[in-house]
């Protein structure tokens, strides 16, 4: 139903708009109590399911990426379409816009989605009270830096949405990836890198001290566009400040044998779904091989179909994340994957 009537009606329309409209189109049907009929249609419980990664017990392996619920507006009702978690953000210290619209295109020849949104969001503070909420689904929160804040000041933006979320997340995740927000990246050098995940840790320990807790697993989210230079630099950091572990990969700026028209092709941003399936399962192999599985990893990217996802998951991936690929494909696709790896077993 979803591909042959929803799919073609949303993708008429303008994809940011759509977004808006599906939110409200989920919340609705959640409010007039169809959230059981979904969940019925969706959920797939099954014991063999579940995993422990970094200290916590997911009732499957299959969850939403960041970016899709950016201000933890609708994660209660996205975990009745069947994800084991759900990823919000990602969220900066104080309210942003982002950059002017359009900013996300459709790639409709290549099951891909370009976006330039950059980090829009209304601010970690107003996340912070929707989270309060009454919910059984684990969190995880990618936190950034605000656009204005110079990289020389960048620790303390991720402080501050470290310590505004601890109580109302599961896991932090660390955005220095997005190629959406002016020099970001240049945080993913191994210099910069290793004194931000070493001041978050320092911050974690702090808050384990305070309020007498186990600590919340801190991973970070790296780029397919890393050279394997690179990539073995990220390994020696995740040794080194001993962070819990890492998900590959972000967007990609790379723009190859694409099929779309070259008016969308040549739009900057970050290019994610069906292009980037390789590269990432690629990344996380290589990750996996390099460092002897020595920590945990969150495989996203390009995951459009069961057999994308048992790829990453025998690249060495312990969790996997959809986003793109719930566009395109549908909610059944979380089902279908859960199935697979229940088939699989």
């Amino acid at each position: 139903m979803y591909k042959a009537l929803i799919r073609p009606l949303f993708f008429l329309l303008d994809p940011e708009k759509v977004h808006h409209i599906s939110f409200s189109l989920i919340k609705f049907l959640s409010t007039i109590g169809l959230g059981g009929l979904l969940r019925s249609m969706y959920v797939v419980n099954d014991k063999r399911l579940e995993k422990e990664v970094f200290g916590i017990r997911f009732k499957n392996p299959v969850g939403m990426a960041a970016g899709f619920d950016k201000d933890a507006k609708l994660f209660k009702e996205l975990s009745n379409f069947g994800f084991g978690f759900i990823e919000i953000g990602t969220l900066t210290p104080k309210p942003q816009s982002g950059n002017p619209k359009q900013r996300l295109f459709r790639l409709k020849a290549d099951k891909a989605i370009v976006n330039r949104m950059g980090f829009n969001n209304g601010g970690v503070l107003e996340a912070v009270e929707r989270l309060k909420e009454t919910h059984n689904v684990l969190i995880g929160g990618n936190i950034g830096k605000n656009k204005i804040t110079p990289n020389a000041e960048a620790v303390d933006d991720y402080i501050l949405c470290f310590d505004a979320l601890y109580e109302h997340v599961d896991y932090f995740v660390v955005n220095v990836s997005s190629p959406n927000t002016p020099g970001l990246r240049e945080l993913q050098d191994k210099e910069p890198l290793t004194n931000l995940l070493n001041a978050l840790k320092t911050e974690n320990k702090k808050h384990i001290t305070q309020r007498g807790v186990k600590g919340k697993p801190i991973l970070l989210k790296i780029a397919p566009d890393l050279t394997d230079e690179q990539l073995l630099d990220i390994i020696d950091i995740v040794a080194v400040t001993k962070i819990d572990g890492v998900i590959a990969t972000n967007t990609t700026i790379a723009r190859n044998n694409l099929k779309s028209p070259e008016n969308l092709i040549n739009e900057n941003g970050g290019l994610s779904g069906k292009p980037l399936t390789a590269r990432s399962t690629e990344v996380i192999r290589f990750l996996s091989e390099k460092s002897n599985k020595a920590f945990p990893i969150i495989g996203v990217g390009g995951i459009h179909s069961e057999k994308d996802a048992l790829e990453k998951l025998e690249a060495g991936a312990d969790l996997i994340q959809l986003w793109t690929g719930f566009i395109y494909e549908g909610p059944g696709l979380v089902k279908r994957i859960n199935k697979a790896i229940l088939a699989k077993l």
